[in-house]
Formats: structure tokens, C-alpha cells, sequence
């Protein structure tokens, strides 16, 4: 005989009941597991770069940052915790049963200095500036590169595509800028001042390529090193030596020998 429509709705509100009960009773249990000591953090392996923030450190730093235990500390908070320490472009937070992270970090490797003197910051080889104390930079001799807000990966390429070429002269790129109003301005170890003028970086490094070209035997009449020039010419540029002037008496200026 078929069950009657009543007692089939008991026996089914008491299946629901019993899962009900079971579904509370497992939450409550791994709720209570979740409380246990087993699972409290006490240990952060770290792999990766540590060339300037070493385990210890780290460790120090972090930990009294972070909150929860292995299952409810928040990973996404504890990975921006490890990238605000100095030196840290990214990290990687994984758990590690049953009471330890496990961190893999990328340091940030600097190649350049960014911005004016006073507010001295660094440039990694992403192009990304970075906030760090440039007392711990390893690299000697770091170009000074200096432009408009947002453009320091623009000035970082162009300096990587200069820099070979005035090496072609045993000359040393130390500095480029980006001007707010788009000129570029580059500064050698000499202590010479090229103006570059506006364009592309394929126009800059033409200008550049024709200069070095030819600046040898140029300053090879005179025998003395550069002191400025100005590539802002269309067919030439303007060039001033070191010791060397051409005075007209009764005039203050000196003219600049252009070529």
C-alpha cells in the first residue's frame, strides 16, 4: 500500500531535519578544529630573493601584522603585508599544513635613480619606481633619470637605446630628463649638456647616432672635450668645447662652432 501524502511529508521533514542537524554539527566541528593550537601560525618559510631583507627580518616585520591561523588568515592582505617591506616588488603566499606560509619573493632590481635632487627614488628593470634607501644600492655608477609623473618607463627605454650609442665614444650616459614641456636632455660623465630636443625615441636617437658620428672629428681640429651641445637642428647641430671660444672683440659672447 502507498504511503499516505501526510506521513510521506513527515518522513521527508525528518530527513531534512537530520541533515539540518548534521550540516550544524559539522560546522560546529570544524569550527572548533579551526580554534585549536595545532593550527596557529608559527612558522614562515620564505624562498626567493633576500638579497636585502633577509628571513629574520622579514619574519619580524610581518608576523606581528598578521591575523588568524592557518585557515583564516587572509593571504591577500598578508601578500600586500610582504610587498610594503623595502625591496619587495612581489610576493607569493601559499599555506603550508597545518601552521606555516610559505612566501616566494621578487625583489626589485634597481638600475637607475628617478626624479630630482632632494626626492631621490630608484627604477627597477620594469621601469617601475620604487621607494627604497638609495644608501643600499649595490650597483656603482646608476644613471640619474628624471621626467614627468607616469613616463619613467618611456625615459628608461630611451636611455637603454642612447646609452650604447655614446658609448661608441668611450662616453658615459649619467643622466637623461624628460622635460614637462617633451624635450630631452641628456648628461654625460664629462659634464657635458646635450639638448636632444622634441620627437620620438627613434627621431632622439638619430639625432644622437649623427652626432657621435661625426663629433670626433670635430673636436679632433680642437683637441678638447665637449662642454655643450644642442642637436635641436634639422641638418646639424651646435657645438661648444671646453677652452675653446671665438670672441669678436667688444663681444661678451662666445660663439658656438656649428656644424
Amino acid at each position: 500500500m502507498p504511503l499516505p501524502p501526510d506521513v510521506k511529508l513527515m518522513n521527508a521533514l525528518s530527513v531534512l531535519l537530520c541533515l539540518v542537524f548534521l550540516a550544524m554539527l559539522l560546522t560546529l566541528l570544524v569550527s572548533w578544529l579551526m580554534r585549536q593550537s595545532l593550527f596557529s601560525l608559527n612558522g614562515i618559510v620564505v624562498h626567493g630573493d633576500v638579497a636585502h631583507n633577509n628571513t629574520v627580518t622579514l619574519r619580524a616585520n610581518v608576523a606581528p601584522r598578521l591575523a588568524g591561523n592557518f585557515f583564516t588568515v587572509d593571504l591577500a592582505q598578508t601578500q600586500k603585508t610582504f610587498e610594503s617591506v623595502p625591496w619587495v616588488r612581489q610576493a607569493v603566499v601559499q599555506r603550508q599544513f597545518p601552521n606555516q606560509l610559505k612566501v616566494r619573493l621578487q625583489e626589485h632590481q634597481a638600475i637607475a635613480y628617478w626624479g630630482p635632487d632632494g626626492h631621490i627614488r630608484l627604477i627597477n628593470n620594469f621601469g617601475e619606481i620604487f621607494e627604497a634607501n638609495p644608501g643600499d644600492v649595490e650597483s656603482e655608477g646608476l644613471p640619474q633619470l628624471n621626467g614627468p609623473d607616469g613616463q619613467a618607463a618611456r625615459v628608461l627605454g630611451v636611455y637603454q637605446t642612447l646609452a650604447p650609442l655614446f658609448e661608441q665614444r668611450e662616453d658615459k650616459l649619467q643622466g637623461l630628463e624628460l622635460t614637462m614641456q617633451g624635450s630631452w636632455r641628456a648628461y654625460l660623465d664629462t659634464g657635458a649638456v646635450i639638448e636632444l630636443g622634441h620627437g620620438s625615441a627613434g627621431e632622439i636617437e638619430a639625432r644622437v647616432q649623427r652626432f657621435v658620428s661625426t663629433l670626433t672629428q670635430v673636436a679632433a681640429r680642437f683637441g678638447r672635450d665637449v662642454e655643450s651641445a644642442d642637436l635641436r637642428y634639422g641638418n646639424g647641430y651646435a657645438l661648444r668645447l671646453k677652452g675653446v671660444t671665438t670672441v669678436i672683440p667688444g663681444d661678451k659672447e662666445d660663439k658656438k662652432a656649428k656644424r
